[in-house]
């Protein structure tokens, strides 16, 4: 619901049931270090330091990653990282059921979680499950396949963590001179929407996250694109999900009130969102360092989906920000995008290139004290 309890939460009935890609060192606001792609156990820092490490990973409708970083005296330093397009929920919304070639591709990527973790000293993990898990009929079944196949006990969490996890990996980028941030996190399965304040802290770590209001909405770029399909998309089939996404939105927009947008920001979290500012900066190959924390004008967004929409599919395979992977989820996210836009005609877009590991990394940190810590005085 809401963490502020003088603003109401959306009603009842609107609660409803990223990757990865670069390998450049960045900033992340409080919190720097260096990212890995690929399928290897190992990469980043070298394994042999004794110094604790925290774990953060998410198994979610579309993809499987993982982040595992160190406090610093400011955030944290990520040493290693890891991310796979594994389709757990490819088949959901038709079935009910998680598929066994799904399953399997997600154990695989998790077996290559399990090492990385394994690898190292981890003072503290939290490993979450999300919307296909919550959704499948065989969800708990899944799960307890993967703890004796992988070692790994994975959590199923509630759409309000969900959403409350994302608010707190990407609170350092809301900007501190506006009224606030609508936050929207784009997932494979469901959409949380957050309206989302920036309050600093007394310690050296990141700023706090304060929730006025959320919903979170059953439909992702995996179901959205299963639903209308995504490898031909008209206008008229990006118009259908756009109006099939915007109802979700009433009864948050009613519980957020009258709000001025131009003193708001929009902030988008997911694969959607950097592909989009990667399409903008027409990049030659991803790079997180250029995507992340970059600021998007309402017109520039709606040129680069006009221009999405206006590429033939076997381009947008070919796009090195997009990607076969991708290629046939791009515009369902960009409906719902759009969707997002329309609720809130915000005239600025930040693009995060973070998300739910890295809220879960920083309130791991935080129950342990860890930047308190290091403000103490040794004689």
């Amino acid at each position: 619901m809401v963490d502020d309890p003088r603003v109401p939460g959306p009603p009842a009935a609107d609660r409803f049931p990223r990757d990865d890609r670069a390998a450049e060192a960045v900033r992340l606001g409080g919190w720097h270090g260096r990212r890995t792609r690929g399928g290897r156990p190992g990469g980043g820092e070298r394994a042999s330091s004794a110094e604790p490490c925290y774990a953060a990973l998410d198994l979610g409708t579309n993809n499987c990653r993982l982040l595992i970083a160190r406090p610093t005296g400011t955030g944290f330093r990520v040493v290693d990282a890891f991310s796979r397009i594994v389709r757990l929920g490819e088949g959901l919304i038709g079935s009910g059921r998680l598929g066994e070639a799904a399953m399997s591709r997600a154990i695989d990527a998790l077996g290559v979680c399990a090492a990385k973790i394994g690898s190292r000293r981890i003072a503290h993990a939290r490993l979450i499950a999300t919307e296909a898990c919550r959704a499948a009929s065989n969800g708990e079944h899944f799960i307890r396949r993967v703890e004796r196949e992988t070692g790994l006990k994975l959590e199923i969490v509630e759409r309000e963590t969900e959403a409350r996890l994302a608010a707190v990996g990407c609170t350092p980028l809301v900007d501190p001179r506006s009224d606030g941030a609508v936050l929207f996190d784009i997932g494979g399965g469901s959409t949380e929407v957050v309206w989302l304040d920036r309050v600093d802290t007394n310690d050296d770590g990141p700023p706090a996250a304060i929730i006025r209001a959320w919903v979170s909405v059953p439909l992702g770029v995996v179901s959205m694109a299963e639903r209308h399909g995504g490898v031909q998309v008209t206008q008229a089939d990006f118009e259908a999900m756009v109006n099939e996404f915007r109802p979700h939105l009433n009864g948050f927009v009613a519980a957020v009130g009258p709000h001025d947008c131009g003193r708001l920001h929009l902030l988008g979290t997911s694969g959607t969102v950097t592909t989009v500012a990667g399409v903008h900066l027409d990049l030659p190959r991803y790079d997180r360092a250029q995507v992340d924390g970059t600021w998007l004008g309402a017109g520039q967004v709606a040129a680069v989906v006009d221009r999405l929409l206006a590429m033939p599919f076997a381009e947008r395979v070919a796009n090195p920000c997009i990607g076969a992977e991708r290629a046939d989820l791009v515009l369902a996210g960009c409906a719902i995008l759009e969707a997002v836009r329309r609720a809130f005609p915000c005239d600025r877009l930040r693009v995060a290139d973070r998300g739910l590991r890295e809220g879960i990394l920083v309130e791991l940190m935080r129950r342990d004290g860890v930047w308190n810590r290091s403000l103490e005085v040794h004689p």
